[in-house]
Parts: C-alpha cells; sequence; structure tokens
C-alpha cells in the first residue's frame, strides 16, 4: 500500500528514535547512524523523535543534526515528526502556551541545524491548562513562519481532535496502540481519525518491548529504565502479563515468524478494517537486525486476527501503561 504523508511516500512501517538516546549512557554515534540507515533502507521512512529525548546534547535533534552532516542525501528521504512542549525539569508538564510553543518549535529549529527540517511538529501532551485551539494556532504561526511542515498532536481524546481539526490541519496523531493497548480502538479515536482523515501513529506496537517475548522477568528491565516505574511491568502483575505474551509466542511459531513481527503485523492488519484510519506503527530499536525484523511483513488471516483479538481481550495486561504521574497528564477529556 502507497502512503503518502505531506506529498512524500512512506513506507507501512515507520521508525521510533526514542530509544536511542533516551537511555542511560550514550550509544556511540556511528551504531546510531547505522540504526538510523537500517530503517530507511527497510522502508521505515517515517521517523519520530522528540525535544526531550535524552538530554540537550544527546536527543533526537541532536543526532539527526549529526546524521544529516555525514549523511545530507538522506535529508529528502525522511518523513519527521517531532514532539516538545513539554519540560523533563518539570515532570514533563505540558505547555501549550503561546510562549511555551514558540519556546520549543524554536529550540527545536535550533538543535536539528539548518541541515534538517521538521516536517510535523506536536504537543507531546495536551496542556490542561491551555484551550487546545490557542496551542493550535501558536502552533499554525510556527507553520506559517517556516519553523516546521505540519501540525500533529499526542494522546489526545477524539473531543480534543475534532476541536483542534476546527483550527488547523492536523496532520497525524500519535498514540499508544498494540496488542497491550487498544484504548485508541475503542475510546472513539480511531473513528474519529477515520472521520477527519488523519493517520495514527501507533507508538509502542511492541508493548514497550514485552511483546517480542525477550523480557521473561522484572528482573531482564535494566537499572534505569523507564519500565521499572511502569505498573503493568511491576513483579506482582509480571507473571499474570506475560500469559498474553505467550499466547503471541504459539501463534508466532505457528506461522514461522518472531512475536514481534506477529505484533507489529497486528496493527498493520487494523487498516484492513472498515472505518479505520491509516494506522502505520512506529517501533523504536537500537540494533540495525532489530529494525530489519520489525520491517518484515506478515500476513495475517481473518482466523489469526480473530484470535489475537482475542487474546488481547481476554488477556488484556494489569496495570496502567504510565506512572501515576504520567497518566495524570493523558487527555481523557470528552467535552
Amino acid at each position: 500500500m502507497v502512503r503518502t504523508i505531506q506529498g512524500k511516500q512512506v513506507g507501512n512501517i515507520g521508525f521510533g528514535l526514542m530509544g536511542l538516546t533516551w537511555r542511560a549512557g550514550k550509544l556511540p554515534d556511528e551504531e546510531m547512524f547505522a540504526v538510523i540507515k537500517a530503517a530507511l533502507e527497510s522502508g521505515c521512512n517515517y521517523l519520530n523523535g522528540g525535544e526531550f529525548y535524552g538530554p540537550a546534547d544527546n536527543n533526537s535533534l541532536t543526532l539527526l543534526n549529526s546524521y544529516f552532516a555525514k549523511y545530507p542525501e538522506d535529508r529528502d528521504k525522511i518523513v519527521l515528526n517531532i514532539k516538545g512542549c513539554a519540560d523533563p525539569a518539570k515532570h514533563y508538564a505540558p505547555d501549550g502556551t503561546p510562549e511555551g510553543v514558540k519556546a520549543s518549535v524554536e529550540n527545536c529549529v535550533r538543535l536539528i541545524g539548518g541541515k534538517g527540517r521538521i516536517d510535523q511538529f506536536e504537543p507531546a501532551r495536551k496542556d490542561p491548562n491551555t484551550d487546545i485551539e490557542v496551542t493550535i494556532a501558536a502552533l499554525q504561526e510556527q507553520v506559517k513562519a517556516g519553523n516546521i511542515g505540519g501540525i500533529s498532536l499526542s494522546e489526545v481524546s477524539a473531543a480534543t481532535l475534532r476541536r483542534a481539526a476546527k483550527v488547523a490541519k492536523i496532520e497525524s496523531v500519535e498514540v499508544e496502540l498494540s496488542l497491550w493497548c487498544t484504548e485508541p480502538l475503542e475510546n472513539g479515536l480511531a473513528e474519529a481519525c477515520a472521520e477527519l482523515d488523519i493517520p495514527i501513529l501507533a507508538y509502542s506496537p511492541l508493548g514497550r518491548g514485552m511483546l517480542t517475548g525477550q523480557i521473561k522477568s522484572f528482573d531482564d528491565i535494566p537499572e534505569g529504565d523507564f519500565r521499572r516505574m511502569v505498573p503493568r511491568f511491576q513483579p506482582d502483575v509480571f507473571e499474570q502479563n506475560l500469559r498474553l505474551v505467550r499466547e503471541v509466542e504459539k501463534l508466532a511459531a505457528k506461522k514461522g515468524c518472531t512475536p514481534g513481527q506477529v505484533a507489529i503485523g497486528w496493527v498493520l492488519a487494523l487498516n484492513k478494517r472498515p472505518g479505520m484510519p491509516t494506522i502505520i506503527p512506529i517501533p523504536g530499536a537500537s540494533k540495525p537486525e532489530r529494525v530489519r525484523e520489525n520491517a518484515v511483513e506478515i500476513d495475517l488471516t481473518d482466523e489469526d486476527m480473530a484470535e489475537l483479538d482475542r487474546i488481547s481481550r481476554e488477556l488484556a495486561p494489569v496495570g496502567t501503561r504510565y506512572p501515576e504521574f504520567a497518566m495524570k497528564l493523558l487527555d481523557t477529556s470528552t467535552a
């Protein structure tokens, strides 16, 4: 299927940059460059990153700044979506004020440098203290100024999306969507995206790595890893939540592929269902071989999908997908 985003063709599967820089210890540039190269060579040219995905000198934007300095020919191959308007020093509190939007966008432009281009920019979360119309109007000013190519949103409700779309064109909505997180299919967001012809960028399609089958216990999560704070990864529910993974592994064995490929395949197959918007999964990886594995598209039959739907329904994970402070930042508005 040919997908066009802002006039440029993108692959069915994108790539999330977060894991390359939001981690303990800096990876060597050449290792990170090899991962980005693997993504582009695999057709995963819709890249997703963040202003705060790492420190000021090692985040998605500084990484791409260095990458484009070495590979300037790759700039035009990429559609880049960047999230900002969140302050790590304030527990990532959203700032959707005109001043906050301007400061964040201008900082992102500075960090990526003259060789880079931000095709889409999105506030990481809706600012509960600022009307979405005000935030979108401020972003539209940044589009007019040529700092960003378009406006996206992240983790918004259907109601918020409809309000935003009345102010300006929304290029995409980034939201967690996987066998481990099916809320967008149930809370009206997918329906609103289809109605408004807005693609969904499905982040964490591998359930933050759980659906790869590589994490077998809480102790497999490295020290300092964000997942150690996530309720559904905690030791008291880990074994219960592993039941879903074991069922995915069984199906993967039958199909001769990896559990991760089944998980990404399920997200891709949602595109075939009536009433669905375009959905593009954006798995992350820190190794070229994992990027190439995630880029393999497998064919899931109607029977496979029915079985996976049953699994996700009957073995839904226990525990929230973020710690309490982060759950409070999610937009659950229905107004």
